[in-house]
């Protein structure tokens, strides 16, 4: 639609409905930036004016808000967008390939649209369908896994159903059945009579009736429940920093935006058992004194942001949100959705975003419990962690403490992707060992030899084969040097190039740095650049040191841990593999990649 046809009084009504579900109206920024989109196609330059007057901030800000996520565009796109993802779980299973495919056939290059209109193709980072990988995100759904004739089948019909295969957990708890992914076999999601005959909702209200909020905190630090986002910090000393007397309001935030590569598991309890994170945000919102929650899910996951906000609705109701909930809380629920920046995953930039800016971190101290969302005591806590605190307050915190390991309860669902025979979620004991999880996909794919790990998402440090009996908890696996971080494990066999692994990791990092600090934002794209160059043939003698240089001083140098995430990859991708990394700098290639490789330019900043 051209700017100048758009009836912009015709958007007031929903805007003023959005509006009304925020604290402050600046923080309505990107739904009110969404809905100007949906409606024209893009954000014009007369859209950043209609949200300025709606938000009440200079039209400059609008236009940097919308020039920092990349969802947002300032032109127009084909009626159908194929974005491919290229990060490693996807580069691992042939995405690179689907990319040439669709090139080849559609007859234009990425970035591009075809002369009639009809499709976009574009590359993007992680989506977080690895599980599916090569995959694609086709308008608002997932599609994959993706080969010729699957490519072939979409671009007849882009309208066909979605390709993705119904996927069930295949981990199972020790007593048979799953604790968090018990209702994941329901592909459609879990709603509110299933999940209530199921036992929804009778945590809640034991904690709302029988239990007062220090009993709730002091229930959940006994079940040595942590933060299972990535910190890993206990969640009831947490929730215990809340000050006691605070004359301002205290804030719930869900952290939704997943967005590390190789992990999906929040994406599986959105869509499939939305209600369980819901009462668990009840619970803990109980737990704080907090009669508002936001919940703050990434902007690509337009099914899970659709399936939650069913759920909301569904709850309301039945009285689990509002006024007089168990005749004891009122609470109530806005469901906000990111627009896609990977470092909003951060709590503290997501907080900025929330608010209604770039997704700029926070320097800390003040910590979000005591000066978070509107300068107000504020908790932020991962999907995964939500839904763990209702089983515990059913059934005990020594029944949950004694699932995982002595400094870390329950269960924990681990995300398998990239060169195994079964691809999906698995639940298991937090104290499960990676070999035994690697095995329980099926093993390495078509029985070929296992070359590396990554255990806990791409930020976290590689494992060698050799490197595979471990514990996946968090202190486990810190003392080998590596990190449980989001859960997410890609598995590498012997046909992957570390160089071109790396490579991809470096990409993402130069591609998703907010460019706020220094070493961080010249850091990661200098990193890129040279692992490119080497990649393309041209190493140099000195690259592999000047690359450990770089991380070095990217490391523990920066606002928030970023610029760590992004170095820890470089060390020990070089230093477990620096044989083979010389070997690329020596020969200009190696005996692994059988075509040429084709990375996008490194990010300006």
């Amino acid at each position: 639609m051209s700017p100048a046809a758009v009836d912009w009084a015709s958007l007031d009504p929903p805007a003023a409905e959005i509006l009304a579900r925020y604290d402050q109206r600046k923080a309505a920024m990107l739904p009110l930036l969404h809905l100007v989109q949906g409606r024209v196609g893009c954000i014009p330059p007369e859209g950043e004016q209609w949200v300025s007057d709606k938000t009440g901030v200079a039209p400059s800000h609008v236009h940097e808000v919308v020039t920092f996520y990349t969802m947002y565009r300032a032109k127009a796109i084909g009626r159908c967008h194929i974005q491919v993802c290229t990060n490693l779980p996807c580069v691992l299973r042939g995405a690179e390939s689907v990319l040439a495919c669709l090139t080849e056939r559609l007859g234009i290059d990425v970035g591009q649209t075809t002369p009639d209109g009809t499709f976009t193709l574009s590359s993007v980072e992680c989506l977080c369908a690895c599980e599916i990988a090569p995959m694609a995100q086709v308008n608002d759904r997932y599609v994959g896994p993706l080969d010729r004739a699957a490519v072939d089948r979409l671009l007849e019909d882009p309208t066909l159903a979605p390709l993705t295969p119904s996927l069930s957990p295949q981990g199972r708890g020790r007593e048979g059945e799953g604790i968090l992914s018990r209702r994941f076999s329901q592909a459609g999601g879990a709603w509110y009579d299933a999940y209530v005959a199921d036992g929804g909702y009778e945590a809640a209200k034991q904690a709302l009736t029988t239990m007062t909020p220090q009993q709730v905190i002091d229930e959940v630090m006994r079940a040595n429940l942590r933060g299972l986002g990535g910190a890993g910090f206990p969640t009831g000393k947490k929730w215990s920093f809340i000050p006691k007397s605070s004359p301002k309001p205290v804030y719930l935030v869900v952290n939704a935006d997943e967005g590390e590569p190789g992990t999906f598991k929040d994406r599986y309890l959105l869509e499939r058992d939305p209600h369980a994170v819901l009462e668990g945000m009840l619970i803990a919102a109980y737990a704080i004194g907090s009669h508002k929650a936001y919940i703050y899910i990434r902007g690509e996951y337009v099914e899970a942001y659709q399936r939650f906000c069913r759920a909301v609705e569904e709850a309301r109701a039945r009285g689990w949100v509002g006024r007089g909930v168990q005749g004891r809380w009122e609470w109530d629920v806005t469901v906000h959705r990111g627009a896609g920046a990977y470092i909003c995953g951060e709590e503290t930039a997501l907080l900025t975003s929330l608010e209604g800016g770039k997704g700029f971190p926070r320097l800390k101290p003040p910590f979000p419990a005591i000066s978070g969302l509107f300068a107000s005591p504020t908790i932020v806590n991962n999907v995964e962690t939500l839904a763990s605190v209702p089983p515990i307050i059913r059934r005990g915190a020594a029944w949950f403490a004694g699932l995982g390991t002595p400094k870390q309860g329950g269960m924990r669902l681990f995300s398998l992707c990239g060169h195994v025979e079964r691809p999906g979620i698995y639940e298991a004991s937090a104290g499960v060992t990676l070999r035994s999880l690697i095995e329980r996909a099926g093993g390495v794919r078509a029985g070929r030899p296992l070359k590396a790990v990554v255990p806990g998402g791409i930020s976290a440090k590689i494992l060698t084969a050799q490197e595979i009996d471990v514990a996946m908890d968090f202190d486990s696996l810190a003392a080998a040097g590596t990190m449980a971080g989001s859960g997410g494990v890609i598995v590498m066999d012997d046909t992957t190039c570390m160089v071109k692994a790396l490579a991809t990791a470096a990409k993402f990092f130069a591609h998703e740095s907010c460019g706020q600090c220094s070493p961080c934002r010249e850091g990661t794209g200098w990193a890129y650049k040279i692992l490119s160059r080497i990649l393309r043939g041209d190493g140099r003698p000195g690259d592999l040191d000047t690359l450990l240089s770089v991380a070095g001083n990217m490391e523990g140098k920066t606002i928030c841990v970023f610029a760590d995430a992004a170095a820890w990859p470089i060390q020990s991708y070089i230093r477990k593999f620096r044989e083979e990394f010389e070997h690329h700098v020596r020969e200009g290639h190696c005996d692994l990649l059988s075509s040429p490789v084709s990375l996008s330019p490194a990010c300006p900043h």
